[in-house]
């Protein structure tokens, strides 16, 4: 279950385009997206009264509203405040030029061989080996990031995971084509070179109304402790096999780290498997979801082989939906200890569509309460240890999160 769709912010969307008033069309089309809104959660929403409201005496109330817009920003403010009434995240409209970024069919595949961290509301190089860790980013064919990001962080609809995926995206590009880049080294000095985008990671694999997606696994050992990372809860067979093997490998390990920093989810069901090989007691949940006809318990299914060492996982702002259910389900029973920073508190699955006014319009389709009754949306798992990356030690070629991770480890050894 992904909560929201890889974003490529377009080159000048650094403030939106002045109101206009909006044409006949442009009224209709606004109308027609009012309907689309208020009829998709009066018939998808997991309640029957979405947010505890009277849906149908709220349509009755916003419905006028919209057909009077004097603007096409008006009645998106009017969308905005009607779902401000439902009290919950993941419903939200995105204005035209922002939906397009959210379009990952017009970003295409290809990457730059880097990947990015948001630091401080600048873009730096936080993995690869393309492009020294910790450089910053300043622009992409021209365009200023760290004006794009100010721009969208004040917008209340882009989150931290939105907000990531967008500069990564914005990197992005058909595979084979190239992106002249300008940075700043360590000492600050401008740097320009010209990227050619290599063809993405891992194998395509898509899974019911999922966009098919490329999914890689990566897994090795760090001296004693074995490292597993992956970027999405999907390519079922291959991911658990993989997954599976790479713990089997590890039975002597004096710990394991899953790092899911990065990971915005995926098929919910994985998370009940993967986390088998670390419980071995039946009847064990990690939480459970409920949708607007069904009930989905998240019950672990042990393994014979379960590893009983300690365990670390790695979490960011980015790791969303399916990660953040792994993570804090492990977490609250008491088998995981995570690091990093909070999740990015997207729990639910959720889709965003395009209106026919042009704008992009998210909505949630189920409800999830950890095994521990707390609900993540919005507020993400909490790490154990909060720790967070630095220009400075991203510099000097650290990764403080997985270092601390290393450390526990090793602490727990000695006990």
């Amino acid at each position: 279950m992904l909560p929201a769709v890889p974003m490529a912010l377009l080159a000048g969307l650094l403030t939106l385009p002045a109101a206009a008033q909006p044409s006949p069309e442009q009224k209709q089309a606004n109308l027609a997206s009012f309907e689309f809104v208020w009829t998709t959660i009066r018939d998808q929403h997991w309640d029957k009264n979405p947010g505890g409201l009277d849906w149908q005496a709220t349509g009755a109330e916003f419905r006028p509203r919209v057909e009077q817009a004097a603007t096409a920003e008006e009645a998106r403010q009017i969308l905005r405040e009607m779902l401000g009434r439902l009290k919950q995240t993941h419903f939200a409209i995105f204005p035209a030029p922002v939906y397009q970024d959210l379009d990952a069919a017009s970003v295409g595949d290809g990457w730059p061989g880097f990947e990015v961290q948001v630091v401080d509301g600048r873009v730096l190089v936080s993995g690869g080996s393309v492009v020294p860790l910790g450089w910053e980013v300043l622009s992409v064919e021209g365009t200023d990031l760290k004006s794009l990001v100010a721009a969208l962080q004040q917008d209340p609809a882009i989150h931290e995971l939105q907000l990531a995926r967008a500069v990564a995206a914005r990197l992005g590009g058909p595979a084979g084509a190239t992106r002249q880049l300008a940075f700043a080294d360590g000492s600050g000095n401008p740097q320009t070179r010209e990227i050619q985008l290599q063809p993405p990671r891992g194998e395509l694999s898509g899974f019911g109304n999922l966009p098919p997606q490329h999914v890689w696994f990566e897994a090795k050992k760090l001296g004693e402790t074995g490292y597993i990372r992956f970027n999405l809860f999907l390519d079922l067979v291959r991911v658990m096999q993989s997954f599976g093997e790479a713990v089997e490998a590890c039975a002597k390990c004096d710990g394991i780290v899953i790092d899911l920093r990065g990971n915005t989810g995926g098929i919910g069901a994985m998370a009940m498997g993967l986390a088998g090989w670390f419980v071995d007691k039946p009847g064990q949940r990690l939480g459970t979801m409920t949708l607007r006809n069904a009930t989905l318990n998240f019950v672990i299914n042990p393994r014979a082989g379960a590893y009983h060492g300690p365990l670390a996982i790695l979490v960011d702002g980015s790791s969303a939906s399916t990660a953040e259910i792994f993570a804090g389900g492990l977490q609250a029973l008491g088998r995981a200890r995570i690091l990093g920073t909070p999740t990015a508190g997207a729990a639910l699955p959720s889709v965003i569509a395009r209106l026919p006014n042009g704008d992009g319009f998210q909505y949630a389709v189920a409800n999830y309460v950890s095994v521990s009754g707390q609900t993540l949306e919005a507020k993400g798992v909490a790490p154990d240890a909060e720790i967070r990356l630095t220009r400075e030690t991203l510099l000097a070629g650290q990764d403080t999160v997985l270092d601390a991770a290393l450390a526990w480890i090793r602490s727990q050894k000695r006990q």
